[in-house]
């Protein structure tokens, strides 16, 4: 058991890249930490700091608190003895103390290796003899990831007389530091024996191309995450979501969302809504990106972000991961934001009922390393999204901009009780009203009831009266493929709407009664899949006064006027969802 007077302290990356050398021996004569002109320095936090020299020792421990080794304070300074010893990591049967590697390999030609070898320098390395590849790994060192440069020069010098260690250096960021601190590490696994540089150039063979290739892939090929940041009510949801559709309709691409609404509910239950806890909320979102990231996939994100730390580090997550991370602040003032405030959190906000709220109590810090800045003040969704696109492609990650993109159609699916009455009329009628040319497709089924039948002899002849025939109609049941594929879904009742949304509560911006919808629509400019989202954000209530009747068992006249109610609906819903003129206006 650790002594509980010594205080501990989870070290970085680069400074266990550190504490590796030093304890392997690859420093020496260097012994401690903070001598004269030493490059290995460990970093604590001041309450840390402030006990470890009270206690003259500081225990190091990874992220699970497994002891590590102790440092302690002595006459030579800061000393560091191993508590254990790395047991695994890919590779780990390569990585040698400097003893190991000068009982092994002593009087061969010791050569550092930071990047891939190419045939050039395979040929340089063949008129030197046996040699030791010093591989330099680490935090930030290599070119490419310690794992794949490890398999690259292994791949390479099959047939050359090469034995390969592998070290942990770390980069300090400081170029002249990492020289002389590589220098001095490769003198020490080499000691009396020769070291050579190689001359930088060439082309890969087959194998190593292949190895390079995987590991550092093309921008349009690179795990990628879409971070959008910005202030409440910005539009950077909206944003995120805009461009979501455009990546699935150009296919080719594994796409995620990260919705702050999800995550919260599945990956940061009991969370609560403190700074603390939402900056703990986003580096989880920061850490699932970077994982999709690490196997190629593309992932958007839109939270609140407001602070610079916690942004710089979910991008060294990505970064470490190989994927890219392009950032997007939503700059729309705080003076829009509050104008657009809906759920009026703005307003509750200033009146004290929301602590630290983002612009009001709680500072928001613009990022001064944004990949682009976009403000939505008096933008159309695609004004404001091509300046994204644009900025995507530029950056060679994403290119949908490609004219070639065939429009995939809009998939209505209307909805009733049992598919024989008022949800075929809709989908017939509806039909008819686009023509055959339409850019929308239409279909229907019921919740409960009739399986295979055929449409209401009453309905069917209202329908016949008026636009078209129901011979060869046949009646379905809803099913979760069904709406799954749908864009949107238009119930006859909110009844039906509430059956729905309480198997698939997550398909809410999307099932609407049609009555709802058509109100909705009545009230924008908007058309197609702009209209689509804009009452996904904005729908109205599911009143009871916006029903469709059910007609059936009620005779002809029921019927008659069931198949108006519905026409004066699909009057304005048709023509809007197919982006043509509308036929006559709707009003309750």
């Amino acid at each position: 058991m650790s002594n509980p007077r010594v205080p501990q302290h989870c070290p970085s990356q680069r400074e266990l890249d550190d504490l590796e050398l030093l304890m392997s021996g690859a420093l020496a004569p260097i012994s401690a930490f903070n001598e004269q002109g030493s490059p290995v320095t460990l970093t604590l936090p001041a309450s840390v700091a402030e006990e470890a020299a009270a206690a003259g020792a500081v225990e190091l421990v990874d992220p699970e608190g497994l002891p590590l080794a102790r440092v302690t304070l002595g006459d030579a300074g800061w000393t560091a003895a191993a508590l254990t010893h790395a047991q695994y990591g890919p590779f780990r049967r390569y990585y040698l103390s400097p003893a190991q590697v000068r009982e092994r390999y002593a009087g061969r030609t010791f050569v550092p290796v930071v990047d891939a070898l190419t045939d050039a320098q395979l040929q340089e390395l063949r008129t030197l003899g046996p040699v030791v590849l010093v591989v330099l790994v680490g935090h930030g060192t290599p070119e490419l990831s310690p794992v794949a440069l490890i398999r690259a020069t292994l791949a390479a010098t099959g047939g050359i007389d090469a034995a390969v260690v592998a070290v942990p250096l770390a980069s300090h960021d400081d170029a002249d530091v990492d020289h002389r601190l590589g220098v001095k590490v490769v003198d020490t696994y080499a000691g009396p024996d020769p070291v050579h540089g190689l001359t930088d150039g060439g082309e890969f063979s087959i194998d190593v191309a292949a190895i390079v290739a995987s590991d550092r892939p093309r921008p349009e090929d690179q795990g990628l995450v879409l971070f959008f940041t910005g202030l409440s009510g910005s539009g950077k949801s909206t944003l995120a979501r805009a461009l979501m559709d455009k990546v699935l309709e150009q296919g080719g691409r594994s796409l995620t969302s990260l919705d702050g609404d999800v995550v919260r509910r599945n990956l940061s239950a009991g969370l609560s809504f403190s700074k603390a806890d939402r900056e703990t909320n986003i580096r989880r979102i920061g850490w699932v990106a970077a994982e999709i990231a690490r196997h190629g996939g593309v992932t958007v994100c839109s939270p609140i972000a407001p602070f610079d730390e916690t942004r710089q580090q979910v991008r060294q997550m990505v970064d470490e991961a190989g994927g890219a991370f392009f950032l997007v602040h939503v700059a729309t003032p705080l003076e829009e934001c509050e104008r657009r405030d809906r759920k009026g959190l703005y307003a509750k906000a200033r009146a004290g009922e929301i602590p630290e709220f983002t612009g009001i109590s709680s500072p928001y810090e613009e990022p001064e390393d944004a990949d682009i800045r976009v403000d939505t003040t008096g933008r159309t969704i695609e004004d404001a999204l091509d300046d994204v696109i644009l900025a995507l492609r530029d950056a060679g990650y994403l290119d949908l901009t490609d004219e070639s993109v065939v429009e995939q159609p809009i998939k209505v699916l209307f909805v009733c009780t049992a598919n024989i009455c008022r949800s075929p009329y809709m989908e017939l009628t509806a039909r008819s009203l686009a023509g055959p040319d339409s850019n929308v497709a239409f279909s229907s089924a019921g919740t409960h009831g009739f399986r295979d039948h055929a449409m209401d002899a009453a309905m069917s002849h209202s329908l016949a009266g008026r636009t078209t025939s129901s011979e060869g109609f046949r009646s379905r049941r809803v099913t979760t493929e069904l709406l799954e594929e749908a864009d949107v879904v238009l119930t006859a009742e909110a009844t039906h709407r509430t059956f729905i949304l309480d198997d698939h509560p997550r398909q809410f911006r999307k099932v609407f009664t049609l009555g709802q919808f058509a109100e909705a629509a009545s009230n924008v400019e908007l058309t197609g899949r702009e209209l689509l989202a804009a009452v996904g954000e904005r729908r109205g209530t599911a009143e009871k006064r916006l029903d469709v009747g059910d007609p059936y068992g009620r005779g002809p006249e029921a019927a008659e006027a069931c198949g108006q109610h519905i026409d004066s609906l699909l009057r304005v819903v048709v023509p809007a969802l197919t982006a043509s003129e509308r036929i006559t206006p709707w009003t309750t």
